[in-house]
């Protein structure tokens, strides 16, 4: 009796297990919840960009103007524009780029075609994954300590953009990497299959199929240096400067500082209000238009290669 019982005990248990089995393994229903949390997760996403946009623009777009757009600020800042401040951001963007973008691409280059799984590319991976991780400020006072001390370039438009080119450069690097991956590996057997070199292969097959992954990392890399205050804050941006930086070696303005100092410690933080939305936008509007260049591009490459 003992003995049956038991054996009634096991077969309901695996009944059971069975049962959680064929509930766990409905494709289905894992199917619809998976799309249920999916879709949610982007309207909450997309719902959260949508509102901070709207809460700028409807502050934002009563201050710009002509005037707002193309003078000098005045006053210490609670009248006038903020052209040398766009000015400035601009001139920041161009200058880390330049410097920036090239190194980015050729490191990953190597990394990706030319060097083997050894200890030295696993060191050079580290460091890379970890200035990823390295708080801007620090990227500031490294540039403070050798751009603006040790090279004696003091506070200026170069050492800001060299500063801010060592901070994208992770990006860059990783973005420029995961698209060099991506192209498929019978372009290049293709291509040397036909007797190209080595370097030929890259430049003229590898690169121009992986350029919509790079510029992908190139506008990430574009939005983080027009948004970035704290490195520039110790290598150059002046609180007001109502001229335009005349050389290299020039303090500047640039429109995160000055959204920074006009909404924590303006001369007036409330009379400048509609000055802070104001810049605000037009960040915003540089940011989504270079953003918008950038797709183009994109776009064009890509169908330059379905062709």
């Amino acid at each position: 009796m003992e003995l049956n019982a038991e054996v009634k005990e096991s077969d309901h248990k695996a009944t059971r297990v069975q049962g959680g089995l064929n509930f766990r393994l409905n494709a289905k229903t894992s199917e619809k919840i998976a799309f249920a949390f999916l879709g949610l997760s982007v309207l909450i996403v997309v719902g959260f960009v949508l509102v901070i946009l709207a809460y700028i623009v409807y502050n934002g777009y009563g201050a710009i103007n002509i005037g707002f757009l193309t003078e000098m600020p005045r006053l210490m800042m609670t009248q006038g524009g903020i052209y040398p401040a766009i000015v400035g951001t601009l001139y920041l963007i161009i200058g880390s780029m330049t410097v920036a973008l090239p190194v980015g691409v050729m490191v990953a280059i190597y990394l990706n075609e030319y060097a083997g799984e050894t200890r030295t590319t696993w060191l050079i991976e580290m460091a890379i994954n970890n200035l990823a991780g390295t708080p801007s400020v620090v990227f500031g006072l490294f540039g403070l300590a050798l751009f603006v001390k040790y090279f004696g370039f003091g506070p200026s438009l170069l050492a800001s953009s060299l500063t801010l080119s060592l901070l994208i450069l992770p990006v860059i690097i990783r973005a420029t990497e995961e698209a060099l991956l991506t192209v498929p590996k019978e372009y290049r057997e293709s291509s040397l299959a036909l007797g190209v070199s080595k370097w030929q292969t890259i430049r003229h097959v590898v690169l121009p199929a992986a350029i919509p992954g790079i510029v992908t990392g190139s506008v990430l890399s574009i939005g983080r240096v027009a948004g970035e205050t704290a490195p520039i804050l110790f290598t150059g941006v002046a609180y007001f400067l109502p001229r335009l930086p005349d050389s290299a070696y020039s303090q500047f303005m640039a429109l995160p500082y000055h959204l920074f100092v006009l909404a924590t410690a303006g001369t007036n933080i409330a009379k400048t209000r509609s000055i802070q939305y104001g810049t605000a936008l037009v960040l915003l509007i540089i940011v989504l238009g270079l953003n918008f260049v950038a797709v183009l591009i994109r776009r064009h490459y890509r169908k330059k290669l379905k062709v």
